[in-house]
């Protein structure tokens, strides 16, 4: 079998309608990268129901030069389906380069599908540069409240891995009137004194606070 016919032959396993193929294949284009496979590959991500294949897909895109993914990704980003925009900001996170850093935008950081707008704050703590932190804090806090456990508990993680940067902001949100926003600041600014506490105990902690009327 010829090198073209073994890349014909990845790249229709990736369309196959068993998981257990896809993943050998999304392991097999990531082990011998090739310019060809980028788009399929991103195709792929778009509309792979499975798991473990999607993050096979973003191991195999790192794999493959950044001057050739990034552009691609951050194209993606704009698509219209949520899983597409999500996966191609999760692979970003994954690339980690920084001339993704302007299609972090502030509509992405709110976007109103939480898987979105979840990936869309931890890419845009890997790549956002030193002078922007600050900024990209109060965007953050702004979403404080939002969403269950897991949306709050991913936002929560993005604040606190701008650590002082967003310490100011996250204090502010602990004023706030909404009962929601203020437990979810307060918890925040506990994990960011203590990374080690849980999420639960800083939730609970929060509770006791606003009940206790002090900070």
């Amino acid at each position: 079998m010829t090198e073209h016919q073994e890349t014909d032959l990845a790249l229709r396993a990736l369309d196959s309608g068993t998981a257990s193929v896809r993943l050998r294949a999304a392991l097999a284009v990531g082990t011998a990268p090739d310019a060809r496979f980028v788009e399929p590959i991103v195709g792929r991500c778009a509309v792979e129901p499975d798991f473990f294949v999607r993050d096979m897909l973003t191991w195999a895109l790192t794999r493959h030069p950044a001057s050739l993914t990034v552009p691609r990704l951050v194209a993606e980003v704009g698509a219209g389906r949520a899983q597409a925009r999500s996966q191609a900001l999760h692979t970003l996170s994954k690339i980690g380069d920084p001339a993704a850093w302007p299609a972090i935008t502030a509509e992405l950081l709110a976007d109103a599908d939480d898987e979105v707008a979840r990936a869309a704050w931890r890419a845009a703590v890997v790549l956002v540069p030193e002078g922007e932190r600050a900024g990209l804090a109060a965007a953050l806090v702004r979403q404080l409240g939002r969403g269950g456990r897991e949306t709050q508990l991913s936002l929560s993680r993005a604040l606190v891995d701008l650590g002082d940067a967003a310490a100011p902001a996250v204090r502010a949100a602990a004023t706030s009137p909404d009962p929601g926003v203020r437990r979810h600041a307060i918890a925040t600014e506990r994990l960011i004194e203590d990374p080690e506490a849980g999420f639960e105990f800083a939730i609970e902690e929060a509770k006791r606070v606003m009940a206790l009327g002090v900070e």
